[in-house]
């Protein structure tokens, strides 16, 4: 196949390293077995540059739906993190085995910067997505390089960021006691938890460490262990690895109030103006992926975190998850 690497329309340039590195297919006869093929021959190169570069872009490639994504994730040779194993409270529809809807919020609802799943113990190390109908207008997926905005928001405000590194985050939401598709974290207790009654889920809590409390309606409302703030990569590289501007910014539907959604682990509250800086350095740093149909996006979702723009019109997005991951925090102050 004639696939090479190739710039893409505002493509960002960190040092020695582009965001997000694209690979272009010039072929207009290619066939998915062929594509299949190739990222199967160049699954490490792949992996490599998405850890590097944070994202790695596949662009006109011959992949037209759900099943044709699957095909390429399973060229890659990795690990399946099912979405009912996951503790996201995104309601989702299982399209294959691997393959699963984008968060089903309402369209005119905004998702806010986050890396998947890193408000939980349990996270992974790739998010994977494509397009099968672009939105009519809107619905861009805006990535950013948590790597670079920790730079950035540590000289900004260095205080905050000391904080952060030394006491992590506690996270708490309210989980309803059915999918509730019209808010962004709808999921019900039981779709994630995996489990059937109230017995269940409070053995599965117990078994990670969360805190809880059973409300009116038979909703639940879960408070994580302390979690890092930040992650560690590596040759010097730091990620702001957290939910933190998802959580403030966006936890919010009739039983979530952001202001209560996440604090320090040692109990104190963040620094509103810190956190508001955090997130418009995310915006500033931002790239927003428009999507075309059959693109294929991998994260490293310990370097890139991402988000969903507002849209108008039909947009189907799906995504994989891939190589579970778990991780825990001492406060150290």
């Amino acid at each position: 196949m004639n696939i090479a690497p190739s710039p893409v329309d505002k493509q960002q340039t960190y040092g020695d390293s582009v965001f997000p590195y694209a690979f272009v297919c010039s072929e207009s006869d290619a066939t998915l077995a062929a594509a299949t093929d190739w990222v199967g021959e160049h699954r490490d190169e792949i992996l490599g540059l998405a850890n590097q570069h944070g994202a790695v872009l596949l662009r006109d490639f011959p992949v037209k739906n759900a099943e044709g994504f699957d095909a390429i994730i399973q060229s890659l040779r990795l690990e399946n993190f099912p979405y009912k194993k996951s503790l996201s409270n995104a309601v989702r529809i299982n399209r294959t085995e691997r393959v699963f809807s984008a968060n089903e919020a309402p369209p005119e609802v905004r998702i806010y910067f986050h890396h998947e799943m890193a408000q939980t113990p349990l996270f992974p190390k790739w998010i994977m997505f494509s397009c099968e109908i672009a939105a009519q207008q809107g619905g861009a997926t805006p990535i950013c390089r948590s790597d670079v905005l920790w730079e950035r928001l540590a000289a900004e405000c260095p205080e905050f960021a000391q904080a952060c590194e030394l006491t992590g985050l506690t996270y708490s939401n309210v989980m309803p006691n059915d999918d509730d598709a019209k808010s962004g974290m709808g999921r019900s207790w039981r779709s994630t938890l995996g489990v059937a009654d109230r017995e269940g889920a409070e053995a599965r809590l117990r078994e990670l460490n969360y805190s809880w409390e059973w409300l009116d309606g038979e909703s639940l409302r879960a408070t994580t262990p302390p979690l890092p703030a930040v992650m560690d990569l590596g040759n010097g590289r730091k990620s702001f690895f957290n939910q933190m501007i998802a959580a403030y910014c966006g936890w919010k539907d009739p039983s979530n109030d952001p202001s209560g959604a996440i604090r320090h682990a040692d109990g104190s509250p963040l620094d509103g103006d810190a956190v508001r800086r955090a997130a418009q350095l995310a915006e500033e740093l931002a790239f927003d992926l428009e999507w075309q149909v059959g693109d294929v996006v991998i994260l490293d979702n310990t370097v890139a975190m991402h988000a969903r723009s507002p849209f108008v019109g039909t947009r189907k997005v799906v995504a994989s998850l891939a190589e579970m991951n778990t991780h825990s925090f001492t406060v150290t102050v």
